[in-house]
């Protein structure tokens, strides 16, 4: 299929692209499942509390088993004593499953997305940026320009490194490559920005 192409002065043509990414079957199941595993590996669960085993300090009996009137008791380090172990209590970050994605999962899930983005009209293919752009007031320009505030830019290295530094402090913008984005990114921001070798170059790796 072909979409839209445009350089910065506006002017409009034609790149041809791949179906199986940018007008591929939008399959809400499998992206639902994706982003919450990327949500769950996300969180740091750094909490630890002593488990009963992991407390120190003796384990015999704190009074004898019989005759003194009292419950039966083993060693304080049951949790109901202060001091002991803690029922229940977060384990760290090692005790809990880091959720796997396949790559056909990942694939599937980005192609879903992007083709979503596409229908929307939220995505924009850019041909690639020739000249350095060093001040954030001229990428300002271009953002208001082609409405791309509240935006996603996946670049070519060469676009990347000409546009970086002027887009750094511009909120509600992230820049990167096709190698450091996922589903969740696409998911984060209302608009998706490609250039022309960026599309090539996911096409070649999502193929």
């Amino acid at each position: 299929m072909k979409i839209d192409k445009l350089n910065l002065d506006g002017k409009k043509s034609s790149i041809e692209v791949l179906d199986k990414i940018f007008s591929a079957k939008i399959n809400n199941k499998l992206v639902s499942a994706v982003l919450y595993k990327i949500n769950a590996n996300y969180k740091g669960r750094r909490g630890k509390t002593k488990q009963q085993n992991e407390v120190s300090g003796p384990t015999s009996k704190i009074y004898a088993q019989k005759g003194t009137g009292n419950a039966r008791h083993a060693s304080k380090k049951a949790p109901i004593f202060v001091g002991g172990g803690i029922a229940h209590g977060p384990k760290g970050q090692l005790a809990y499953k880091i959720r796997k994605l396949n790559k056909s999962e990942k694939k599937n899930s980005v192609a879903s997305l992007i083709s979503e983005k596409n229908r929307n009209k939220n995505l924009i293919v850019f041909s690639d940026f020739v000249k350095d752009i060093k001040k954030t007031k001229e990428i300002f320009q271009i953002i208001k320009k082609f409405e791309l505030t509240n935006s996603l830019m996946i670049l070519d290295k060469s676009s990347k490194d000409k546009i970086e530094r002027s887009i750094r402090n511009i909120p509600n913008l992230k820049v990167t490559d096709v190698n450091h984005f996922s589903a969740f990114d696409i998911v984060k921001f209302k608009k998706i920005v490609f250039t022309e070798t960026s599309v090539k170059e996911l096409e070649k790796r999502y193929s």
